[in-house]
């Protein structure tokens, strides 16, 4: 969820219809790129390291979070309603997916403690 709304984030920065077609597949081609690699990687990592994985996603999140909160706070002439919209609904899933890294990773952490 936050390569999308890193993609969704840098596609509203750009502004409502002004991003040339190649400007376009650029876009979408980094976004595949990272979309695979990210699977690679995740796929790949021992169960062992998926709580310090998942607080690293977490920080991620939060910066993803921030840009959706500058864009869905935008005031300036070429912010339009649709933008802003979008904005709010990244920042939604921003806070989802911090929230949701939260408390996956508290809950890893609790398997772990000692039973008194």
């Amino acid at each position: 969820m936050t390569i999308t709304t890193i993609m969704l984030s840098f596609l509203l920065a750009e502004g409502s219809g002004s991003m040339s077609p190649m400007a376009i597949i650029a876009a979408l081609y980094v976004f595949a790129l990272a979309a695979f690699l990210g699977y690679q990687v995740i796929s790949r990592v021992p169960p062992l390291l998926h709580t310090p994985l998942m607080s690293a996603t977490n920080a991620i999140s939060g910066i993803s979070l921030v840009g959706s909160i500058v864009i869905a706070g935008g005031t300036g002439p070429h912010h339009s309603k649709v933008a802003m919209i979008l904005g709010f609904i990244a920042v939604v899933c921003s806070t989802t997916n911090v929230v949701g890294g939260f408390v996956i990773t508290d809950r890893m952490l609790r398997m772990f403690k000692r039973k008194k």
